[in-house]
């Protein structure tokens, strides 16, 4: 795996848990009662995005750590995903 894949799989993984975290422990303007004139009433009320940016990218780095692990050891290999040889890679089965 090179650098340009190691960046662009962590990215991918990073916006992947984003989505996720931004999810957890949400209430809404609308669960407080104080409606902010403006805002639609599903708006978080306290976001605290630097937090959650600090935890995905915590959660992200030991991801991509397992991910890029399992690569770089050749545990998996493109030969143990390709089913129909399309790569002509490996013996065909």
């Amino acid at each position: 795996m090179g650098i340009a894949t190691g960046i662009v799989l962590f990215a991918i993984i990073w916006f992947m848990t984003l989505f996720v975290v931004l999810q957890v422990g949400v209430t809404s303007q609308s669960d407080t009662g104080n409606r902010t004139a403006g805002t639609h009433g599903s708006a978080p009320e306290n976001p605290r995005l630097k937090r959650r940016f600090v935890i995905t990218t915590i959660v992200a780095a030991l991801i991509w750590a397992i991910i890029a692990g399992i690569i770089l050891t050749g545990a998996v290999t493109i030969d143990d995903i390709d089913l129909f040889t399309r790569f002509g890679m490996g013996d065909p089965r």
